[in-house]
């Protein structure tokens, strides 16, 4: 008997023990990895809808705080569209009603901080604050 050679049963219930727990260990890493990649794709599409509805602002005519009124298509700020993939994966894009901004020295017109809010399937993903002058009245 001592001259065979191979692996006793117990050797060879310790190797596949360790190598079940080194493929849980590995496919937890690729997990982890594969949800850093959906958070951050999330994040980078998020951001491009907050930028793009904030740059659509900008170039619509002013409208005063005073005057704002979400209800009213012709006194607030219009949305963009977003593109039907988006859509259809439930992003949403909502803007707050602006809030007038007191600057010193003023002359510059009516200074509006204005903030976008993503959502997706109804949570925020991201929320942006810019700042929107207006005309001198």
């Amino acid at each position: 008997m001592q001259s065979e050679k191979g692996f006793s049963l117990i050797e060879t219930l310790i190797a596949l023990a360790l190598m079940g727990i080194i493929a849980v260990a590995f496919l937890s890493g690729m997990f982890t990895s594969f949800k850093g990649i959906m958070v951050s794709q999330e994040m980078v599409v998020a951001e491009s809808l907050a930028k793009s509805q904030l740059e659509y602002i900008k170039v619509q005519g002013d409208i005063s705080v005073a005057d704002y009124d979400p209800e009213d298509p012709a006194k607030r700020y219009q949305l963009i569209t977003i593109p039907s993939d988006l859509a259809g994966q439930g992003y949403t894009i909502e803007i707050g009603s602006p809030q007038a901004v007191v600057v010193a020295g003023g002359g510059w017109g009516e200074v509006q901080s204005i903030t976008v809010v993503v959502r997706r399937n109804g949570e925020e993903s991201l929320s942006i604050s810019e700042y929107k002058i207006g005309s001198l009245n």
